[in-house]
């Protein structure tokens, strides 16, 4: 049975890689938003490419066209104004015009939703990045409230510091806090790939870590 295509997102960064890898070995086809094309060196059958950027709307849009799903790891450029709510306002645009539903984001710990119970380490790490990175801290929480207020299936997954690791070790989610300090990258790729067809999350913003 051949599988829906997946638009993805931040498929060249560091756990990007680990995610285009994954969606591969699982039979998925993938339509990868490239902003330099010339920096990726992955030639396979099942990889189509759209250049273009995340904040503009004609790039997200014909990227998201012809998929039954989007996968983003989108990571913030350096020396730029802060992508995240820009970039989500593209996305739930282009989903809503091709009527796609599912959509998949990775996000950090400093996001805040009303179920929280951080405990003190996650709470003083979220306290951190606010007084150090006010902007694009609050740029991620605003992309929480613009998917919150949307008429996505989407699934925001916070994590702690990524390790760029295929070594696989027991994963744990929790709507509340997060108990662990770190998520491998394979770990990660499995975890989101498995939301494709998953629906316990959806419309929620798990944490995601090692245990």
């Amino acid at each position: 049975m051949k599988l829906n295509t997946i638009a993805v997102i931040g498929g060249t960064g560091k756990s990007g890689r680990f995610l285009v890898q994954r969606l591969i070995k699982e039979g998925y086809p993938i339509k990868l938003l490239l902003r330099n094309p010339e920096l990726f060196t992955l030639n396979h059958p099942m990889i189509e490419t759209v250049h273009g950027d995340a904040r503009d709307f004609n790039s997200i849009s014909r990227l998201v066209k012809g998929c039954s799903a989007v996968i983003s790891t989108l990571g913030q450029p350096k020396g730029e104004r802060s992508i995240f709510s820009d970039a989500a306002r593209n996305i739930i645009g282009a989903m809503s015009l091709y009527q796609v539903k599912r959509y998949i984001v990775t996000t950090g710990l400093s996001v805040n939703t009303p179920f929280d119970r951080k405990n003190e380490r996650v709470s003083m790490a979220t306290n951190w990045m606010y007084q150090n990175y006010a902007e694009t801290t609050q740029d991620k929480q605003k992309e929480y409230e613009l998917l919150s207020e949307s008429n996505l299936d989407w699934t925001l997954v916070r994590l702690p510091l990524i390790s760029l690791t295929e070594e696989h070790c027991n994963t744990e989610t929790s709507l509340e806090d997060c108990k662990g300090e770190g998520i491998g990258a394979a770990d990660l790729a499995a975890f989101l790939v498995s939301q494709i067809e998953g629906k316990d999350y959806m419309k929620q913003s798990p944490f995601l870590y090692n245990v």
